[in-house]
């Protein structure tokens, strides 16, 4: 199965720091998935119209999953869920509700995530926060709903470890 995961940073991507959330993303997979899964790893800037065409060609490239980490705060560069909403055709606000529920509970600033979710074609889209730590809070109450939409779309359904 072929899922990407799409870091959305300025500095990241300048090379002013190390991208952390992505890889992040790949642990939490290797150490809950047993399926064998085919990671496209892509860096870019805050861009809008960047961040939606990468969008488009990894979902019509049948790409399963989509995680996207960066850009869905309050500040003017963050872009990434109006960069998604462009480009999904059904949105799935619960996976961004339960994700700000589940922060907020240990961040009161969590309130701030504009983080959502939706599919395109055959391809689910996430998007989660830039910070490790926050992925590694939300992707355990995600997976659940992940493995299931992955089945709904017509994907092989994944095993869990």
């Amino acid at each position: 199965m072929r899922f990407a995961r799409i870091t959305l940073s300025d500095r990241a991507s300048a090379g002013v720091y190390e991208d952390l959330s992505g890889p992040a993303i790949e642990q939490f997979f290797a150490g809950h998935l047993r399926d064998e899964i085919v990671w496209t790893r892509i860096l870019i800037p805050d861009e809008r119209a960047q961040i939606e065409s990468t969008l488009i060609h990894l979902a019509d490239e049948e790409h399963a999953l989509i995680v996207t980490t960066g850009g869905t705060g309050p500040s003017p560069r963050d872009v990434t869920p109006e960069a998604t909403r462009t480009v999904i055709e059904r949105e799935l606000p619960g996976f961004g509700e339960i994700m700000r529920v589940q922060s907020f509970a240990k961040v009161p600033t969590a309130i701030l995530s504009r983080a959502t979710a939706g599919t395109r074609g055959r391809t689910l889209i996430i998007n989660l926060p830039g910070n490790p730590r926050a992925i590694g809070e939300c992707l355990p109450l995600l997976l659940p709903a992940i493995v299931e939409c992955l089945d709904h779309l017509g994907w092989p359904r994944p095993q869990l470890q």
